[in-house]
Order: C-alpha cells, then sequence, then structure tokens
C-alpha cells in the first residue's frame, strides 16, 4: 500500500483535540473522513504529535496508507475539496509519496511549537480564541531569562500533566525563547518530543515571572522541585500552535 506523508494546518477552535472521538469533532476525525471519501476505503491516520482542544497547528504531520497509487498533488487537493465541502477548519498543504518505513511520529526528529500572548488592556477581535490575553504587563526579558533556566536534560515532572502516558518524565529541552513584538509576546520551543501539557506549563510559569510575581530563582526551583504542584497557572490552550516537526533529510 502506498503511504503519504500529509503536512496540515488548522484552527483547533472547534475541535476537541487531535485525537479521533465518537462524540465530539477532532482534528483526525475531519481528515479521516476527508480521505475515506474520495479513497473509497476506511484510513487511520497518524500524526506527529497529538494536539489538545483548542491547540492550532501551522505544520502537523500525518501518514496515511491508501490502497491505490494516487498522484501526490490528487491527495493534497482531493483532500482539501472534501474539509471544504464540510466545512471543516482544516487543510492540507503538502502531500508526497514516501516510504512505508516512515512513521509521522517515530520518524520525527524534533518538534517546534509557537505560543502567542497579547499583552495588553483591550481584548483581542481578530484573534479572539488564537491568543492568551493577558492584561496585566509582562517583562519578556524577564521571561526569556527565567526560560533560558528550563533548557536543558531535566526530570520535568513539574511540568507535567497527572494525565500523561510518557513513560519518563525526563526530557531534553533545546530551545526556549521569548520575543515581544508590539503588544504580543511569542515563545518558541523546541524538542524531540514533550511532556503533556509541558509547554502551557512552562509558559504559565514563565509568565509569572514575566508579572513580577516569582523571581527567575523561582522558576528554576519549580523546576528542581520535580513536583507538579510548584507549577505556575498553566497558561491556556488557545495560544499554543505546532509549527514544525523535523525529519532526517
Amino acid at each position: 500500500m502506498p503511504r503519504y506523508k500529509l503536512v496540515i494546518e488548522y484552527d483547533g477552535t472547534p475541535y476537541y483535540g487531535w485525537q479521533l472521538q465518537a462524540e465530539h469533532p477532532s482534528v483526525q476525525g475531519a481528515l479521516e473522513a476527508a480521505i475515506e471519501k474520495f479513497s473509497g476505503h476506511p484510513v487511520r491516520v497518524q500524526c506527529a504529535g497529538r494536539t489538545d482542544a483548542g491547540v492550532h497547528a501551522t505544520s502537523q504531520v500525518v501518514n496515511v496508507d491508501l490502497e491505490k497509487d494516487m498522484r501526490a498533488d490528487t491527495v493534497r487537493d482531493a483532500c482539501n475539496a472534501h474539509l471544504k465541502n464540510a466545512r471543516e477548519l482544516v487543510s492540507v498543504l503538502s502531500a508526497e509519496l514516501v516510504d512505508e518505513s516512515f512513521n509521522a511520529r517515530i520518524s520525527a526528529r524534533k518538534r517546534h511549537y509557537l505560543y502567542r500572548i497579547l499583552n495588553r488592556r483591550s481584548l483581542p477581535a481578530l484573534d479572539a480564541n488564537r491568543v492568551w490575553h493577558v492584561p496585566w504587563q509582562l517583562d519578556a526579558d524577564i521571561m526569556h531569562e527565567a526560560a533560558q533556566t528550563l533548557l536543558g536534560h531535566h526530570d520535568f515532572s513539574t511540568f507535567r500533566s497527572s494525565e500523561c502516558q510518557a513513560k519518563s518524565p525526563i526530557k531534553t529541552l533545546d530551545r526556549l525563547d521569548v520575543e515581544r513584538i508590539g503588544d504580543e509576546i511569542r515563545i518558541f520551543a523546541s524538542a524531540r518530543s514533550f511532556l503533556h501539557h509541558q509547554v502551557r506549563s512552562m509558559v504559565g510559569t514563565i509568565a509569572k515571572a514575566g508579572a513580577g510575581r516569582w523571581s527567575v530563582a523561582d522558576v528554576r526551583a519549580a523546576l528542581d522541585a520535580r513536583d507538579r504542584s510548584r507549577c505556575g497557572p498553566m497558561a491556556p490552550s488557545t495560544g499554543l500552535y505546532l509549527i514544525g516537526v523535523d525529519y532526517e533529510g
């Protein structure tokens, strides 16, 4: 069976996360339904990283097996035609034929996330459900300084959801950069893999330092405690985006 690699984007607002659910809309469900309509057979897609309810993606990667060979651009266009007809907020950006050994999750070498904070008094109009609105002043430089204390190979239990299914809380965080552009603060996170809720938990914690409620040392102490109760408030899902996945070659 030919295997295809798809790169997709989606607005996570109307979905109960990536994973297929019997009673609620999901990104996986929307994509599989579109593929089944033109392929004529049931399919299962594998993604690089399952996103939670309300989380967005600009470059999610999936693989899917079809029963017959099709041109990659035909697969892309057929997916988009059926997604559009169903009024889904999902779009296939590209499709390519890959070796059957390729697996969007297992083959991934690094994942990249962006978190957006709108830091102003006024509520968002155009970016409603796409940013975390924080009306009190945040110091992005302090947030960046605090973020650097989390880099490296650590036990990230403090920033791990109680529902996390990872075998170990030990991960290597390669990047956690904070920058301000006007009223928007952007946090970029990169690692081979993340724990459930790790990015949102880290963002909420460094935002506490940015607001002057914690020191940089407090953020590092929270990491070292390896205790979920020491985590700052978890940032909402609305500001989180999966923006890229790296593979060999």
